[in-house]
């Protein structure tokens, strides 16, 4: 029976690369230059650090532009609200998504089973899996999806015939 997994994985190994290139621009950036701007990554999480949030949103852009440059998505990105830590200094903690929520997962199920069409939507651990007995429906039922759910970077791995 075909079927077709919808995921939200980011590619980790240019994450990490495009926050490397970001930590490298801005150590190397004059406006940067005797401050406490930095980024690092740990596990699935990156932090921030700058003097003032205004830093912050400044090497919130490089990374943007350095994940954008690698073709990462940038809706991977969840964004937390910046936290002062001691004096004049401010850090900021970005999660990177992985995995689909149960609510997203639920609303996923639900909009394929409203569709109509002759597939069934399951949902296992952090992705989504659906069957259907034609490949016509699963194709469209990936169509329905890119359509109708923008918020996320959904993408269809392991499809099968």
């Amino acid at each position: 029976m075909p079927s077709f997994d919808i995921v939200c994985e980011a590619d980790f190994v240019e994450v990490k690369n495009a926050v490397e290139n970001a930590a490298k621009e801005i150590g190397t950036r004059f406006d940067f230059k005797g401050t406490s701007a930095n980024i690092e990554l740990k596990d699935k999480e990156i932090t921030m650090f700058g003097d003032a949030e205004f830093q912050l949103t400044q090497v919130e852009d490089i990374l943007r532009n350095k994940l954008t440059k690698r073709n990462v998505d940038v809706r991977f990105l969840d964004i937390e609200k910046p936290q002062k830590i001691g004096g004049d200094k401010v850090k900021q903690t970005v999660k990177i998504r992985n995995g689909i929520e149960s609510d997203l997962g639920k609303k996923l199920q639900r909009l394929i089973k409203d569709s109509k069409l002759k597939v069934q939507a399951a949902i296992q651990g952090d992705a989504v899996r659906v069957t259907g007995t034609k490949r016509d429906d699963l194709q469209a039922t990936m169509a329905l999806i890119r359509k109708d759910v923008t918020d996320v970077p959904l993408s269809f791995n392991n499809f099968r015939d």
